[in-house]
């Protein structure tokens, strides 16, 4: 199956100064953002209370929600427990308008006000709730889980960079990483300027965006690497152009698919998984573009040759130690 034809040679390289141009503006304003705006950071970077709800007839979660915000507590995350009897209720203190009242109190003080708030607006609508257990989560946990999520990604992004070092060529680990660090920047800055909340979930996603971009960038510099090759003559450029033109279909498909999935999840999967389902989505368009638009322009510019692809023989005198 094809959306494009396998031997079109529109020239993509053609565009490379304003792909590029635009990128880097891209990843300028991303940074700009977030460091100025920063993140909605979610429960689990900011710490709050948890509590275990169990009810003796089944539930909806979004039941539980609406009865939750008509007394008052805006703020709450629901979630199930794996059935239809018990769920989570999370709450988190917001410093503008703290609607649980949490701030100033200790951690046990804070537990026990929610969760008795809670559970005096569920049991007036549902009497066979009860609590099954309460928990206190610290900022300070949340720090440690921002800077593990730092260090996950970069472990990632630099590990994908020395993959690709040995199954390819430096060039194109170098292209790989600024194309994945442009990637994750701009997914980002879109969740800065929107100021959607930034939970573990979307920490997951993130990471998950980095190994699905560079699939795509693999399969592009694969293609590259072959016909660079087959080709006698064939300029760099030209080689390049091949490879896009020749993957744009597999490209196109597999993005569609997996954006058609992540919008099925989005719609039908729940709250819980809303901020999942979006970051795939920003980071499968943004992981497409780059794909074509970014990766193959930054090898140009590194100046990849058939050259640094061929195999040497042992006898190569370029193999060979000058004293």
């Amino acid at each position: 199956m094809e959306i494009f034809n396998h031997n079109a040679n529109f020239n993509f390289l053609g565009l490379r100064k304003y792909s590029i141009g635009l990128a880097i503006l891209l990843m300028l304003g991303s940074i700009g953002l977030i460091v100025t705006k920063g993140f909605n950071y979610g429960q689990d970077f900011v710490g709050g209370v948890a509590v275990q709800v169990a009810y003796a007839n089944p539930v909806d979660t979004n039941d539980v929600r609406q009865t939750l915000t008509k007394a008052g507590l805006e703020n709450s995350l629901v979630q199930a427990m794996g059935g239809t009897r018990e769920v989570t209720v999370r709450l988190q203190p917001k410093d503008d308008h703290d609607s649980a009242g949490l701030t100033g109190l200790s951690g046990d003080e804070a537990a026990t006000k929610v969760s008795t708030d809670i559970m005096a607006a569920l049991k007036s609508v549902r009497p066979d709730a009860t609590m099954k257990s309460k928990s206190f989560v610290g900022p300070q946990v949340g720090e440690e889980l921002r800077s593990d999520g730092i260090y996950a990604v970069i472990f990632v992004i630099v590990g994908i960079m020395g993959y690709l070092w040995i199954r390819f060529e430096k060039r194109f680990a170098i292209a790989a990483l600024a194309t994945e660090v442009h990637d994750v920047l701009v997914t980002l800055g879109i969740f800065a300027i929107t100021q959607r909340e930034f939970d573990l979930t979307v920490l997951a996603s993130v990471l998950a965006v980095v190994g699905y971009s560079i699939n795509d960038k693999v399969v592009v510099f694969d293609r590259v690497r072959e016909l660079f090759r087959s080709s006698r003559n064939a300029t760099p450029e030209e080689v390049l152009n091949r490879s896009i033109n020749s993957t744009l279909s597999r490209t196109i498909i597999t993005s569609l698919f997996t954006g058609i999935t992540m919008a099925a999840l989005f719609f039908f999967g729940g709250t819980a998984v809303h901020g999942f389902a979006i970051t795939m989505l920003i980071g499968i368009l943004v992981g497409t573009l780059s794909s074509i638009f970014v990766a193959s322009p930054i090898l140009l510019w590194l100046g990849v040759s058939k050259q640094d692809l061929m195999p040497r023989s042992k006898e190569d005198p370029a193999l060979e130690r000058r004293p």
